[in-house]
């Protein structure tokens, strides 16, 4: 019996969703190139406009290929068209080029196309082999501190002004430990933001240590940061600090009740834990928003190291399950959350 033909309708709809899919990669990697070559930051010199070949004098590049890849960032609504000349699309430069703007995007098309999220994954995808961070690249390394950045930049000292009672205590001499320090964009931030508190860097990535070593004497900080290379559930320190902060890495705590555990002894009474991460759906049903899509390609990484990104739920559950008080939450945008308590 010869089965009745869907619905051309329907075919039509169900092919658009797969090419508006392959579109969205052509767009990313068009931006990438972009963004990797320089010619996003060039036609943002241009407020006017500038040629296809003029940019490619402008950066010593090819022509034809120059001509080939505008059309493409005007098509992915990158770059917008005045004649014959392109400009950079409204608040493109804020969103792709300026670092220190909190809604800052920039780092996300070069993240998601090193091959540590999606390649590596397809290679281990029938032995389910782990990896750790000690077995990625520096590029990766640089990357994840890029896609990093914007979350400091929210939560400090803007984020941090939200959890009650938290901006007076660091007023003071505090002391204050950023936990999962990375390559020290958050200890920077945290020590211009608070000039009288002293600070405490922990990464488990010696790499990453001996970077942020390098930007705090860059930056005459060296005398007001100390640096652990440690686990978090390794941490040892008992009622020595006012606030502990842990940006985008909680949800890859080993034992993350441990850490919970040892975070809560080391902070002094009254002390502030501040977990700031992505707010992952609590069900699969909620995974077709574009920040949820996000998220879950990040969890092809997370999934590598062995573990996947939480519902901020999970970590209100976590701290009141471990005797923190006052614990609270707030979203700073749909891919970030704050979740808070005190000892």
């Amino acid at each position: 019996m010869t089965q009745a033909a869907p619905p051309a309708e329907e075919v039509q709809k169900q092919a658009g969703k797969v090419l508006s899919h392959v579109a969205g990669y052509i767009a990313v990697e068009t931006i990438n190139i972009g963004l990797r070559h320089g010619l996003l930051e060039e036609i943002g010199k241009h407020p006017q406009g500038i040629t296809a070949s003029a940019l490619a004098d402008a950066v010593k590049m090819d022509p034809f290929y120059l001509d080939v890849w505008c059309r493409s960032a005007y098509g992915a609504e990158v770059l917008e068209l005045h004649g014959e000349a392109y400009s950079l699309a409204p608040h493109m430069d804020k969103l792709l080029l300026d670092i220190d703007f909190p809604g800052y995007i920039g780092a996300l098309p070069e993240i998601f196309t090193q091959p540590e999220i999606f390649d590596r994954f397809s290679e281990n995808l029938a032995s389910g082999k782990r990896i750790w961070w000690d077995e990625c690249s520096p590029e990766w390394i640089q990357c994840v501190s890029m896609t990093a950045r914007p979350f400091y930049t929210r939560l400090i000292p803007g984020g941090l002004s939200k959890v009650p009672g938290l901006s007076e205590r660091l007023a003071g001499e505090a002391r204050i430990m950023d936990l999962a320090c990375g390559v020290g964009v958050g200890l920077i931030r945290l020590a211009d933001a608070y000039p009288n508190a002293t600070l405490a860097g922990v990464d488990g990535d010696a790499h990453s240590l001996e970077k942020t070593g390098e930007r705090l004497r860059e930056a005459g900080l060296d005398d007001r940061v100390s640096l652990i290379t440690s686990m978090f559930e390794d941490l040892d320190a008992s009622d020595e600090y006012d606030a502990i902060i842990i940006n985008v890495s909680m949800h890859e705590c080993r034992d993350i009740d441990k850490v919970t555990q040892n975070v809560l002894r080391a902070l002094k009474p009254g002390g502030y834990f501040v977990i700031s991460d992505f707010p992952f759906p609590d069900s699969v049903e909620g995974c077709r928003t574009v920040p949820a899509r996000l998220m879950s390609g990040i969890q092809f990484f997370e999934a590598m190291i062995d573990d996947q990104l939480l519902p901020t739920q999970a970590y209100v559950d976590l701290l009141n399950k471990h005797g923190y008080r006052d614990v609270g939450s707030f979203d700073m945008t749909p891919v970030h959350a704050v979740t808070y308590g005190q000892k």
